[in-house]
């Protein structure tokens, strides 16, 4: 049963379909996200400031960082080596999953070179074979099937212990390259970076905070420039280039008259089967003969991320929207991978006529439906899921449907190809309109949702005090859907644009705001950066540039959040990291870093404050690349803000 009740949604969320879904849910008496948050207060104070450890059984134990005295757990560990193993054991559960999703997608592509597969093909052979160079396969005279085999072998190796370094980490600037060889931190192998990393934060190996840190740093960065990007760059090789194109968001993209099914997740091997599945003739047959009009796909999180970007399916909404879906009372399955899946849909679902197919054998759901995916027989698996669906329609109570909203028109699929084609096939001219000043840094703005702030509003405040000053911002993930839902990705949006990145957006028909993926294709967001530093022969640090990740909550996202300063972007995060009970820490990694790795965090929970921090932080690079800056009093910002200048 709901804690909250009258206007005490309004302080939630700042979308309607939500506020809706939320009085829905409080009157057919389901549980949500917010209200088993708002029955665990007051939570635990240690474990907030990350003084807590239950890594040996001799704990668990608490240090008060703020006691008299030495304050020591029972090994001896003080604050500075608890917080350094928890955060470092973020970093490592964060680096696997994503990695662990590239190794997937690398599985996929060895069955393609093997023949055996009935599902995948290869979609991209240019990009098969600049991969293929990339790791110095020949690529002449051989068949794209041939070159999968190869690039799928090599690519293995980066989970191993043979690299000394990881290949695609090559695209970086070599000055960047130099810092990672310098620090010790230069990534090698994926799994080995993560084992390690376990094995350093077991009780009674590394207990010197400041080593733990800095290999926590080489194991995000096997992430971010090994397994994530393995993750993207294959996706976009067997599903195809994401390439600019219309679609629709938020609930209102459900259909009362057809078979809704939910995509929920984060791997595209499933919803690429489902996609095609849904349009079988003996399928839609079957659906009108259950009375319905048809079959509609709708997203939520990332696995929507990435049919949003390559097919244009409509997204039913981001991470805090998966219980509020279903409650809607018009889905008639949810089918769902791994990551950011919340055990508590499939009691939400009991609620309702809506079933839960779980399809990864290490993601497994009590009360959901399992289906176990296997990509050699990916088709005949997508069809009998959509079944399923189909013949549940008839199990729909129309009295408990309610679609709140009409969708919102969103512009999607910008990969790094797409954004050099729709620039003339080289970044120079994104180069020359920073340079003239047109526009003055860009932003890449990613992560989740975080009942602990008010839904989206983090995303959308922060993206629109930024593009008002001419900075253009990227997008992935959950952020992604919060802007698309406040209308900011679409050409039009460009009116809400600075005169400068305003009349870029005009000209080339683009919005603002480009969406660059999911969570896992952060990483275009940093070879772009790569590309950018190359080709003025400078490090990424010295760019003007900058992350943010307003709503983060996952450990993925502190995975991520580390291996983008430690490629030289200076990164501001809305979420308080469980990191304040070390002031050792948290001076090196807000203050010290920026000597070390050319980078910092910034913590900044309101997104106007987070905001005036990044366009600072982006005047100063700009004066320091000789390009103009603009005095505070340039800048534009409401009232709120004009206290911090």
């Amino acid at each position: 049963m709901s804690v909250f009740s009258g206007n005490g949604y309004e302080k939630l969320s700042i979308n309607a379909d939500t506020l809706a879904m939320l009085e829905k849910a409080r009157r057919d008496g389901v549980e949500t996200v917010w209200d088993r948050l708002a029955k665990q207060q007051p939570q635990c104070g240690y474990c907030s400031l990350g003084t807590s450890c239950r890594i040996c059984a001799m704990g668990p134990c608490r240090v008060d960082p703020f006691g008299e005295g030495p304050q020591r757990g029972v090994c001896g560990a003080d604050a500075d080596i608890i917080v350094a193993r928890n955060l470092a054991r973020m970093v490592a559960a964060g680096a696997s999953a994503h990695s662990d999703h590239g190794r997937d997608i690398l599985e996929t592509l060895h069955l393609v070179g093997e023949g055996k597969t009935d599902t995948y093909t290869i979609s991209e052979p240019e990009k098969l074979r600049r991969l293929a160079v990339e790791y110095g396969i020949q690529t002449a005279d051989k068949s794209d099937q041939q070159l999968a085999a190869e690039l799928a072998w090599e690519m293995m190796e980066d989970y191993g212990m043979r690299r000394a370094k990881l290949p695609l980490a090559a695209r970086a600037p070599q000055a960047r390259q130099e810092i990672w060889e310098k620090t010790g931190t230069y990534p090698r192998g994926i799994d080995r970076e993560n084992v390690e990393m376990l094995h350093r934060t077991h009780m009674g190996v590394d207990n010197d905070w400041v080593n733990i840190l800095l290999h926590a740093v080489r194991t995000s960065l096997s992430d971010g420039w090994g397994g994530s990007l393995i993750a993207t760059e294959l996706s976009d090789t067997l599903f195809g280039l994401p390439t600019p194109k219309m679609s629709q968001m938020n609930l209102g993209v459900l259909k009362a008259d057809q078979v809704n099914i939910i995509l929920h997740g984060h791997n595209p091997m499933l919803s690429e089967v489902i996609v095609a599945a849904a349009q079988d003739p003996d399928l839609l047959r079957l659906a009108e003969a259950h009375g319905a009009t048809g079959i509609n796909l709708a997203g939520l999180c990332c696995t929507g991320s990435e049919v949003l970007m390559r097919k244009g399916i409509p997204m039913a909404g981001n991470h805090l929207m998966q219980e509020l879906v279903i409650v809607t009372g018009a889905v008639e399955l949810m089918v769902v991978d791994y990551q950011c899946i919340m055990p508590a849909v499939t009691e939400t679902a009991k609620c309702y006529h809506t079933k839960i197919v779980s399809t990864f054998d290490k993601a497994k759901f009590p009360g959901a439906q399992h289906i176990s995916f296997d990509p050699e027989h990916g088709i005949e698996i997508g069809k009998q899921i959509v079944r399923l669906a189909v013949e549940n329609f008839p199990q729909r109570v129309a009295s408990k449907v309610n679609i709140p909203v009409e969708p919102v028109e969103m512009m999607t699929g910008f990969s790094i190809e797409a954004i050099l084609q729709a620039l003339g096939g080289t970044p120079q001219p994104l180069i020359d309109a920073i340079v003239k000043g047109q526009i003055r840094g860009a932003v890449g703005i990613v992560g989740c949702n975080n009942p602990k702030i008010k839904q989206d509003l983090g995303h959308t405040e922060l993206t629109r005090r930024l593009i008002e000053n001419d900075i253009l911002v990227v997008v992935t993930g959950c952020a992604a859907i919060a802007d698309g839902k406040a209308g900011l990705m679409t050409p039009a949006a460009a009116d809400k644009a600075g005169p400068g990145l305003s009349a870029i957006c005009k000209a080339l028909g683009i919005p603002p705001v480009l969406h660059l993926g999911s969570c896992v294709d952060n990483t275009r967001i940093t070879v772009l950066a790569a590309a950018l530093a190359n080709a003025l022969g400078v490090d990424i640090s010295a760019l003007p540039l900058a992350g943010a990740a307003p709503e983060w909550y996952s450990e993925k996202a502190v995975a991520i959040g580390v291996y983008v300063v430690a490629s030289g972007i200076y990164t501001v995060l809305g979420t308080t990291p469980p990191i304040f009970g070390s002031p050792n820490i948290v001076k090196l990694l807000t203050e010290g870093l920026e000597g070390v790795l050319g980078a910092t965090f910034a913590v900044e929970p309101d997104p106007n404050r987070a905001a005036v921090l990044i366009r600072r932080h982006i005047e100063k690079k700009r004066a320091g690349l000789g390009l103009s800056a603009l005095l505070p009093d340039s800048i534009v910002m409401p009232e709120a803000e004009l206290a911090l200048v």
